[in-house]
C-alpha cells in the first residue's frame, strides 16, 4: 500500500459516508462464476495506488500476470478510493470493476455482509489453498467478517517504535524500552524543555499527532473490541481503560495537552523531509514500516533504531507484537468474469514471487508466510522488526464491523476528550461510547 495512505481519523470518518452501501448491495452475490477462464477475455482491475513508483510497481505485477495468463487481459484503473468502489458496485454495468483492491480494511465488514464482494471460500477450496497456512493469523482476521471471507491480504502494514540512537546515547539510555513504564521514563529523559516549548521532545503522545491513534496504542494491550454477540466490549475489557489512562498520563507527564499541541503545530509534513522524527524534534515515534525508507531518504543526522512497541508491564512476555493492517483484494459480485478475476486475485495474493516483488518495490510487509521467509526479499536489517511483528501470533488488528470503522471514530473522539481534559471519568466515557457504537451498528444492520 502506498506510503501516502494512512488511516487517519479523517479517513476513518470517510467510511461513514458509505453507511447505506450495505443495504444497497444486498443480493448482488447471485452472479455465478460460470465464465471460462481459459478463454480470451478482458477484466478490469481497480486499485488505489497513485504515486508514480507505486503505479509502476502494480503495473509490473499485472504485466507478470498477463505473461503467465496470455488469454486474460487486464484493464488497470488506479487512484480509486472506497467511495468510488461503492458507487460503481451499486451501479454495476460494463464500467464496474471485476477485481478490486482497497486500502481501507475497515470496510471489509461492509463488503462481506452486503455481498458486494463474492465469497472466496469456494475459489480457495477449488485450488487447494488453506488461508491459515498461507497468511499470518492477523491478516486472515482482517480479510473476513463473521465467517465470510470476501477478500485476501495484499501486502500489509505493521507498526513499531522508531528511536534516535544518538539521542538515546546522549541521555544514557542503553536500549529501546520494552514496557510502557520504561517508555514513559525514557520519553521524559529524552525531553529537553525550552521556555514554553521544547528543544527536543521524547515522544509526541497526542492523538492528533502522526500515527498515534487510539487503535495503534491500544493494540499493545491486546483489546477485545466486541463480545461474542457483536456488542461493543470497550466498557468491559480493562484494556481500553488502561490504554486510554496511560496515554493521558503520558500527555500530562510530558508537559500537558496545550503545550504539546502548541509544539505539534510546529511540525512539518508527515511524509516529507521535515517529519519531526527526521528533524530531531522528537526522539521516538510510533510509525509503520514505510517510515524507515522515507526517514533514510531524508538523510537524518542521527542513527535510526527500530524496535517493537512497548507492552504493559504485566504483559512483558508478549513484547514483539504490534498493530497490523493492510491492503485487501477481492472480486466484485457484479462481475460476470469471476473465474478470470479469481486468477488475478490468486496471483497477486498467493504467488510468492509476485508478493515479494511487490513488497520490495513499495517497501511494505509481505502478506504470505512463504514471502515473509523468501531469500528474495530485499530489506534493511531493521525492516526485520516489521516482518517479525507481522508473524507474531500476539499481534492484533481492528476487527471488521458492519458499518466499517465508525466504532474507531467513536473511540478516537473519546480519546480526544480524555487527553484534553474534557472527559475526566474514563469509565463513564467508555460506557457512553459503547452505547453509541452499539446504536450505530444496530442502525447499520
Amino acid at each position: 500500500m502506498p506510503a501516502f495512505r494512512r488511516k487517519s481519523a479523517a479517513v476513518l470518518a470517510a467510511t461513514a459516508s458509505i453507511a447505506l452501501f450495505a443495504s444497497a448491495c444486498t443480493g448482488q452475490s447471485n452472479t455465478s462464476a460460470k465464465d471460462d477462464a481459459s478463454k480470451d477475455t478482458t477484466i478490469t482491475f481497480w486499485h488505489g495506488w497513485s504515486a508514480p513508483n507505486e503505479v509502476k510497481a502494480i503495473q509490473a505485477e499485472v504485466d507478470a500476470f498477463q505473461s503467465a495468463h496470455p488469454n486474460i487481459h487486464v484493464k488497470v484503473v488506479g487512484n480509486i478510493n472506497d467511495d468510488k468502489i461503492n458507487q460503481a458496485l451499486r451501479a454495476g454495468g460494463s464500467n464496474a470493476p471485476d477485481v478490486v483492491s482497497s486500502f481501507t480494511t475497515n470496510n471489509v465488514g461492509k463488503f462481506c455482509s452486503s455481498n458486494a464482494f463474492v465469497d472466496l471460500a469456494p475459489f480457495l477450496k477449488k485450488d487447494g489453498i488453506d488461508p491459515a497456512k498461507t497468511f499470518p493469523r492477523t491478516m486472515n482476521e482482517y480479510t473476513q467478517f463473521q465467517g465470510r471471507r470476501c477478500s485476501l491480504p495484499l501486502l500489509g502494514d505493521s507498526y513499531a517504535l522508531y528511536y534516535n540512537k544518538d539521542a538515546f546515547k546522549a541521555a544514557g539510555i542503553d536500549a529501546p524500552p520494552t514496557t510502557w513504564s520504561e517508555f514513559e521514563a525514557d520519553a521524559k529523559a529524552l525531553t529537553k524543555p525550552k521556555g514554553d516549548s521544547y528543544e527536543q521532545l521524547g515522544f509526541m503522545p497526542n492523538y492528533h499527532a502522526y500515527e498515534t491513534t487510539t487503535e495503534h496504542y491500544l493494540a499493545q494491550w491486546s483489546p477485545t473490541y466486541f463480545d461474542a454477540s457483536g456488542k461493543s466490549n470497550i466498557a468491559k475489557d480493562p484494556a481500553f481503560e488502561k490504554g486510554l489512562a496511560f496515554q493521558k498520563q503520558l500527555v500530562d507527564g510530558l508537559g500537558g495537552f496545550a503545550k504539546l499541541e502548541k509544539y505539534r503545530s510546529s511540525f512539518g509534513e508527515e511524509y516529507g523531509e521535515t517529519n519531526p522524527f527526521n528533524t530531531g524534534q522528537v526522539a521516538m515515534a510510533m510509525d509503520g514500516e514505510w517510515r524507515l525508507g522515507m526517514a533514510l531518504d531524508s538523510k537524518p543526522k542521527f542513527d535510526i533504531g527500530v524496535a517493537p512497541l512497548p507492552v504493559p508491564d504485566d504483559q512483558k512476555a508478549t513484547h514483539g507484537k504490534g498493530y497490523l493492517t493492510g491492503t485487501i483484494a477481492g472480486i466484485a459480485a457484479t462481475s460476470k468474469k469471476q473465474n478470470a478475476a479469481w486468477e488475478l486475485v490468486k496471483f497477486l495474493t498467493t504467488n510468492t514471487d509476485a508478493v515479494v516483488n511487490f513488497a520490495n518495490a513499495i517497501h511494505n510487509v509481505p502478506s504470505t508466510f512463504d514471502a515473509l521467509k523468501s531469500p528474495k526479499l530485499q530489506a534493511d536489517p531493521r525492516f526485520k522488526t516489521f516482518l517479525d511483528i507481522a508473524q507474531n501470533p500476539n499481534s492484533t488488528t481492528s476487527p471488521a464491523s458492519v458499518n466499517g470503522g465508525q466504532y474507531l471514530v467513536s473511540l478516537q473522539n473519546l480519546g480526544y476528550d480524555i487527553e484534553s481534559g474534557k472527559q475526566t471519568d474514563i469509565k463513564a466515557g467508555l460506557a457512553r461510547t459503547a452505547q453509541e457504537i452499539d446504536a450505530a451498528i444496530a442502525q447499520a444492520k
